[in-house]
């Protein structure tokens, strides 16, 4: 995908550092510093890890009305047990996430951060996003596919608009996509046609459909996380991790 000037304002609703404080069970609140403005991000970081040893990163993606703790709060027991470290970073409006100002620049340096302060493996970096944050985890898919290893969503969909970009992509990196049957927001035909426009692209895309599940991820969250975790885990980058650089035109103030 060449460099240009994208005239790309995305706002993807639910159609679909300097620590702060400390929240339930050691999730800090911390701010970084991103083109001028403090942004604030939630973190867990699992106790004693090794130097040697480096783990998982798992970038969650909230979504609409939410911030980042809403999923690093139902990721926190998977990753203390599974020895990896989780952040959800906040996006400039809890309504949706918007390119380019919530990303993938932003991502980036978040992971960059992360990456120099913990033990964390480079070609092991994920996403996963529910709803508004499962659409930006896939559009962050297609702009920087050698950055990150692989993604999971739950409730969320490409926009026709993105399609183009399919194709673009250099990387096509392992997608796996959670819905419920009975999703009010994102129905079955608008995720399959994500699915289907993914698989035609060349891309590898594993769908579950969740039998009469509804759009709510936050009751049935351990179920997903566990999904989502068992296809995250054993992908890897096998070099590392490439970012791109875009330029992209802001949405209007």
């Amino acid at each position: 995908m060449k460099s240009r000037i994208l005239t790309l304002a995305i706002l993807i609703t639910v159609l679909g550092g300097l620590q702060l404080t400390s929240t339930a069970q050691n999730i800090e609140k911390t701010l970084i510093r991103s083109d001028k403005k403090d942004r604030a991000y939630y973190l867990f970081v699992p106790e004693k890890l090794e130097a040697a040893k480096r783990v998982p990163l798992v970038v969650l993606l909230h979504g609409s009305g939410r911030n980042g703790n809403s999923l690093v709060e139902k990721w926190k027991d998977l990753a203390k047990k599974e020895r990896f470290v989780i952040a959800g970073p906040d996006a400039v409006d809890s309504a949706g996430w918007q390119i380019p100002e919530d990303g993938p620049d932003y991502i980036k340096e978040l992971v960059e951060a992360l990456t120099a302060k913990y033990p964390i493996d480079k070609r092991r970096v994920y996403l996963f996003g529910h709803s508004a944050g499962a659409g930006m985890a896939l559009n962050l898919s297609l702009f920087e596919s050698e950055y990150f290893a692989a993604t999971a969503i739950h409730a969320g969909a490409i926009h026709k608009g993105m399609y183009p970009y399919i194709s673009e992509a250099k990387r096509k990196i392992p997608i796996s996509i959670i819905v419920g049957t009975r999703d009010n927001f994102f129905p079955l035909s608008v995720v399959r046609a994500t699915r289907d426009a993914l698989t035609d692209g060349g891309f590898k895309v594993e769908l579950t459909e969740i039998k009469d599940h509804t759009h709510w991820y936050y009751d049935r969250s351990k179920e997903i996380n566990d999904m989502a975790w068992t296809f995250l885990k054993p992908l890897k980058l096998e070099a590392d991790p490439v970012y791109e650089t875009h330029q992209f035109k802001k949405t209007a103030p």
